[in-house]
C-alpha cells in the first residue's frame, strides 16, 4: 500500500489515540483530525513549535514510519529510526555483517551501473544527450575500480544544468533543491531498509563514523537521478528557492514512476521492491539487486 507523507509546517500538536496520528492546531485545539498510522509512510516535522507526545513517537516508529526532524531552516536535521524493525533482524544482521568483499564489490558494481544508466536516461529524455553516458555504465568495473561513477557525475551535472553548473552541497538554489530532495528520499530509503529487517548503519560503499545511514547512501543511488528530474523542471520554471511549494514537488518524488523489468510502482514501493532483493542477495539466495530504471 502506498503510505502518505506528512509535512508540518505550521505549530501543530500530534499526539495518539487508539493507533491514530491526532492532529490538533495550537491555535483552535478543538479543531482536530485523525490519520491512521498504518497509512503514514514519512513524517517531516518543519516548524520548531510541533509538539509532539512519546507515546505517538513509540508508535510511529513501531509502525516503521520515517520520523524526520527539520531544523530552524527548515532542512531536515534528523531520522529516528526502529532499533528492532523486522523479527529476524538478528539473522539479517548476521548476513549483513558476514557478507564478503567480492559480493559487496558486485553489489557497488550494480548500483553505480544503474545510477548512471538513469542519469543517461534523463538527459535523452531531456536534451537528447544520454548516449556520451552509455560507454561509462556499460563498462563499469567490480567496485567501480576506476570511478565511473565520477567520471559520469562530471558530465551529467554540466550537461543538465549547464556548463556554468557546480554540483555543490552548500548553495543554495538548484543545489539547495537537490538537497532537499535527496534527504527525503534518503529517509524513505532508510525506512525501506529496516522494513526489510536491514540495519541500515553497515554500508556496502559509504562509510563515515558520523554517518548513521551508510546503507541507505548506498542503495539511493540509482534513485537520485528521480529527484534531478523534479529539480530540473523546477529550474526550467524559475523555481529556485526551497518553500512550501516546491518542498511539495520534491516530496511527490515518493509518488513517481519507477520501472522494473516485470512491474511499475510508485518510487516508495519500488524502494521496497530493491531492499527486499539485497536481503535475498545478503541471504545468499540471489545475485543480483532489483533496481529501478527512469523513463
Amino acid at each position: 500500500m502506498l503510505k502518505q507523507t506528512l509535512v508540518f509546517t505550521n505549530p501543530f500538536r500530534l499526539s495518539l489515540k487508539n493507533a491514530q496520528l491526532v492532529i490538533a492546531s495550537k491555535e483552535m485545539p478543538e479543531e482536530m483530525r485523525t490519520i491512521p498510522i498504518e497509512d503514514v509512510g514519512v513524517v517531516i516535522i518543519e516548524n520548531q513549535m510541533v509538539s509532539v507526545t512519546i507515546p505517538l513517537l513509540n508508535e510511529l516508529v513501531d509502525a516503521g514510519v520515517a520520523v524526520v526532524l527539520c531544523d530552524k531552516k527548515g532542512m531536515p536535521h534528523a531520522m529516528l529510526q526502529n532499533m528492532d524493525g523486522n523479527n529476524l533482524q538478528g539473522e539479517f544482521l548476521r548476513n549483513q555483517i558476514e557478507v564478503g568483499e567480492v559480493l559487496r564489490k558486485q553489489l557497488w558494481k550494480q548500483l553505480i551501473e544503474a545510477k548512471i544508466k538513469n542519469q543517461s536516461a534523463l538527459l535523452e529524455k531531456i536534451h537528447g544527450r544520454g548516449a556520451q553516458l552509455k560507454p561509462l555504465y556499460m563498462n563499469v568495473k567490480s567496485g567501480d575500480s576506476d570511478n565511473r561513477e565520477g567520471i559520469a557525475a562530471r558530465l551529467y551535472w554540466g550537461a543538465l544544468f549547464g556548463d556554468d553548473f557546480t554540483r555543490d552541497r552548500e548553495d543554495a538554489g538548484i543545489n539547495a533543491l537537490l538537497n532537499y530532495g535527496y534527504t527525503v528520499l534518503r529517509a524513505a530509503t532508510a525506512r525501506a531498509l529496516v522494513s526489510a529487517g536491514l540495519t541500515p548503519s553497515l554500508g556496502i560503499f559509504h562509510h563515515n563514523r558520523s554517518n548513521a545511514f551508510p546503507l541507505a547512501d548506498d542503495l539511493m543511488e540509482p534513485y537520485r537521478p528521480f529527484v534531478d528530474e523534479i529539480v530540473y523542471h523546477l529550474c526550467e520554471e524559475g523555481k529556485l528557492e526551497v518553500n512550501k511549494e516546491t518542498k511539495v514537488e520534491l516530496l511527490g518524488v515518493l509518488t513517481c514512476d519507477t520501472f522494473f523489468p516485470k512491474v511499475t510502482r510508485p518510487l516508495q514501493i519500488g524502494l521496497s521492491i530493491t531492499m527486499a532483493s539485497l536481503a535475498k542477495c545478503y541471504a545468499g539466495k540471489q545475485k543480483n539487486l532489483s533496481l529501478p530504471s527512469l523513463k
